[in-house]
């Protein structure tokens, strides 16, 4: 299943290491996160439990940009 998440993230740099956080995260089989439009998709691994995934993206992508945030 793929999600879209609406993000406020300061920069580029950031948004790509918050990707790659993302992407590194058990649960998750690919993610991108778009600067320009603040959004972020995440594909979850087949019979996951989606909110306590994206649970473990936010500790992830909050230790890369601590001011960041996932709406969802």
């Amino acid at each position: 299943m793929k999600k879209t998440y609406k993000i406020e993230v300061d920069c580029a740099n950031c948004a790509q290491k918050m990707e790659d956080a993302a992407k590194a995260t058990a649960g998750v089989k690919d993610a991108s996160v778009n600067f320009m439009a603040l959004k972020m998709k995440v594909e979850f691994e087949d019979s996951v439990d989606e909110n306590a995934v994206m649970d473990e993206v936010t500790k992830a992508c909050k230790k890369v940009e601590s001011d960041c945030e996932i709406f969802r």
